[in-house]
């Protein structure tokens, strides 16, 4: 193995402690701390993504153009720190909308250098170990991610925001440290130039490879991203429901795992399954037929098609009012890691090995916005299902809490709802400590018993329970004419509504993978 990789990959542990940790606590941060709607936080979720795996094309363009790889990573670095001391300090939504853009220009734009420069330390020499490198690269993202993922909500429960974003922004300083130390060990690419860059860019060898590659990441892969990226999104908020189990057992030793935390078994599961693949699963297919990487992308994408189904089926249950025990999630979670074993480290590979030297952080930024794609899908089927609707009056009484909505609209017992903060109405409920805890009106709610003769409907907590409430609103008019948004799917359909997709996606892919022709590029040899 070439010197420099450790420093790479020790780097890579640090940073991806730093991002999945904040990332995990995001959704609880933001629905419970800053009392957003499932409907709000999920789009904001979704668009950080889109943000993050945006930035790799400006990052690249820095590194093969201007700066190159090293400078590039070292100096963005800087600005995803601060992105987390922002989020540590700033406990409102100002906070987070500043925290988030600077941790997405950071960690977007080093994301596609770190992976080529990563690749950039081998030459057809040892270009053997290459694939063996990437598998360690990933297996350093998901270390990262698994201890984070454990820790970061238990610091969020027990310390709160502050150090809960902390943390991370430490080990992002770490990150950046650890990169630092290996500057005499690596083997740098220094950029082309703008001029040479452009040149080499519109070309018709560079424009076939992009457009080969665009219908492969864009058209197919994002659709994996779309599903795979709501682990940290809506399957939070289904982890968080009363009526999931989340005590684990282990003999006489039981517990009861945070819904953030069940994240990291996605990690856990990336780091048996890794080589697993690679030492027995991908020997014993070859035996079968000859398995190139389009065929594992194409056997990843119906796999994770399978994990929505078993989200779906979960939902149908609790909407059953049954309990579910945190199992049925793990396994879930152990069927779309299979699916990001085969898609996810199979194209992150396939993008280094499909690009010349001069625009290979550009390839490799094109599998990234393939995310950026993936989340922009899932914001645009939440913005299609959701409905607004005007409140014409709100109803609490400590017995339960009734909506009047407007004429001509309906709601179905079942359906969600999201609403903005109302006046001064909050919850009223009585700790175990005897304390009487006041929770603002906000949030996320289901429908409940309806009644067509004067359009009011009972509202019900998340987990189908009659919502208490008071008033010290001095104006009725704070109670009336509030805009709300409600989900028109049950949460089973909208999950099938993605399995749906998935499949066709993969069904379709089957020709493109038969018919594609690349190429494959690593460095000449050095002395």
């Amino acid at each position: 193995m070439p010197k420099g990789i450790p420093y790479i990959i020790g780097n890579e542990a640090a940073e991806r402690f730093s991002y999945y940790g904040m990332k995990a606590i995001l959704m609880v941060f933001m629905t419970q701390y800053l009392l957003m709607g499932e409907g709000t936080a999920i789009n904001w979720i979704h668009s950080f993504g889109m943000a993050v795996y945006f930035l790799p094309l400006a990052g690249a363009f820095l590194a093969d153009a201007v700066l190159g790889k090293y400078r590039t990573i070292i100096g963005l670095s800087i600005i995803y720190c601060l992105g987390h001391l922002v989020l540590a300090i700033y406990e409102t939504q100002t906070g987070l909308a500043m925290g988030l853009m600077l941790i997405a220009v950071g960690s977007g734009g080093i994301k596609p250098n770190v992976a080529s420069h990563l690749g950039d330390q081998f030459t057809s020499r040892n270009s053997n170990l290459l694939d063996k490198a990437f598998g360690f690269f990933y297996l350093a993202i998901n270390i990262g991610a698994f201890i984070s993922a454990l820790l970061t909500p238990w610091l969020l429960e027990a310390y709160g925001p502050q150090v809960a974003f902390g943390v991370p922004g430490a080990l992002m300083l770490l990150a950046t440290w650890v990169f630092w130390l290996g500057r005499k060990d690596f083997t740098t690419v220094e950029p082309v130039g703008l001029e040479a860059y452009l040149e080499t860019m519109f070309t018709a060898a560079t424009g076939k490879i992009l457009l080969r590659l665009s219908i492969i990441f864009f058209l197919f892969v994002s659709v994996f991203w779309s599903l795979f990226d709501q682990t940290m999104s809506t399957w939070v908020l289904q982890a968080s429901r009363a009526l999931m189990d989340k005590t684990v057992s282990i003999g006489s030793w039981s517990f009861e795992v945070l819904p953030s935390q069940i994240q990291a078994i996605n990690a856990f599961f990336i780091i048996t399954l890794t080589p697993f693949f690679a030492f027995v699963g991908y020997p014993l297919i070859n035996k079968v037929f000859k398995l190139t990487a389009l065929r594992k992308i194409g056997m990843g994408l119906f796999i994770t098609s399978l994990a929505f189904v078993v989200s779906g089926w979960i939902d149908m249950q609790m909407e059953a009012g049954h309990t579910v025990h945190v199992a049925w999630q793990c396994l879930a979670y152990l069927i779309i890691t299979t699916g990001e074993v085969m898609v996810s480290i199979t194209a992150l590979e396939f993008a280094y090995t499909q690009a010349p030297p001069a625009i290979k952080s550009l390839v490799m930024a094109m599998f990234y916005f393939s995310v950026t794609l993936g989340n922009a899908i899932t914001i645009v089927v939440n913005l299609a299902i959701l409905q607004p609707i005007t409140v014409q009056a709100i109803s609490p009484n400590k017995e339960g809490t009734f909506i009047s909505i407007e004429q001509g609209k309906t709601l179905e017992p079942g359906h969600r709802i999201d609403l903005p903060k109302v006046g001064t109405l909050y919850n009223v409920k009585t700790n175990d400590d005897g304390n009487i805890d006041t929770t603002y009106f906000s949030g996320t709610f289901i429908a409940g018993a309806t009644n067509p003769a004067d359009n009011s409907v009972e509202l019900l907590d998340i987990d189908g329970q009659p919502v208490q409430y008071q008033t010290a609103a001095t104006h009725p008019a704070q109670l009336k004419d509030v805009t709300m948004d409600y989900n028109r799917f049950l949460g089973s359909q909208y999950y099938f509504i993605f399995v749906g997709l998935l499949l066709g996606v993969a069904i379709l892919f089957i020709p493109v993978a038969y018919w594609y022709k690349g190429n494959y590029y690593v460095n000449e040899d050095r002395e």
